[in-house]
């Protein structure tokens, strides 16, 4: 299931609302030693080693136009994949043959015991799914609220390390004076889309697993343009971001401790600095 693209005209306030928990340093570093030894830089710093191991990430929502990107760049990092997919034969012909790579078939509107299985082995969980707009109202509320919570659920029976959201910004307008904004209008038409989203949200960060929460803005399947910018929750007033650096993100919020969670929204923008992903995941706070 593919997250749908947005409209690029966002406007949100500064105001944060929900508070975000205080976990201890050792919950901070649990999930990414497991997926990258890190290496100490002459100026103090860490980064991924290049032998990163070949744990397993399953990724919910595979063949969607963002869940593909995120798929192919975990390959290229020489990681497995298991990839959680509604109709697996069709699936298989969507990515080139690769031994890294395993199918199984994952509904998370089917509940938590079937995506356990479906996780298996996997220690860090990246979910991109999302409905597809129809005449079903309450399909928003099936994928993105009690879809997600199913989710959780899963990862919290088997030990999960790691779980990443990809959702949106905006979906926290309500509380901060977005109600008349177009963008935020457009986004609620199909069974109030956003709200169901900012549900999801709160149950992961009550659920105890460590989490980031990526707010993308609108999604462009165009080639990357213009460098990554990221700021905290609630903060991002406009603007749009190719899925491959949605991709990225997601990818590497599971190499750095900076990423524990968090919720970061995230734009590209021709005319901002270009900073690595571990500088901009410590700048939020």
């Amino acid at each position: 299931m593919a997250s749908a693209s947005y409209p690029t005209i966002f406007r949100l306030s500064s105001d944060n609302f929900i508070p975000r928990p205080s976990p201890l340093g050792a919950r901070l570093r649990r999930c990414h030693v497991t997926f990258c030894s890190l290496k100490e830089k002459k100026d103090g710093q860490g980064e991924p080693d290049e032998q990163r191991t070949t744990k397993t990430v399953f990724v919910a929502g595979a063949t969607g136009n963002t869940g593909k990107r995120i798929v192919t760049q975990l390959l290229s990092k020489g990681l497995n994949v298991r990839a959680g997919v509604r109709d697996v034969d069709s699936a298989k012909n969507n990515f080139p043959t690769d031994t890294n790579i395993q199918f199984v078939k994952a509904d998370v509107t089917e509940g938590a015991a079937k995506l356990s299985e479906a996780i298996g082995d996997a220690k860090a969980v990246i979910c991109a799914t999302g409905f597809r707009p129809s005449l079903d109202f309450l399909a928003p509320w099936k994928v993105d609220n009690f879809g997600t919570m199913n989710l959780v659920d899963a990862c919290r029976s088997i030990g999960v390390n790691k779980l990443i959201l990809i959702s949106s910004i905006l979906v926290n307008g309500a509380a901060i004076g977005q109600l008349f904004n177009p963008a935020y209008i457009v986004l609620n038409v199909f069974g109030l889309t956003l709200v169901a989203k900012l549900q999801a949200e709160q149950y992961i960060r009550k659920s105890g697993i460590d989490f980031t929460i990526v707010r993308p803005g609108g999604l462009r399947n165009d080639p990357p343009s213009g460098n990554i910018v990221m700021q905290a929750e609630d903060t991002l007033f406009e603007g749009s971001i190719s899925r491959d650096q949605v991709a990225e993100v997601a990818i590497e919020a599971l190499l750095y401790p900076e990423a524990s969670y968090k919720v970061v929204e995230i734009v590209s923008r021709e005319n901002a600095p270009k900073k690595s992903l571990q500088e901009l995941f410590a700048s939020i706070k």
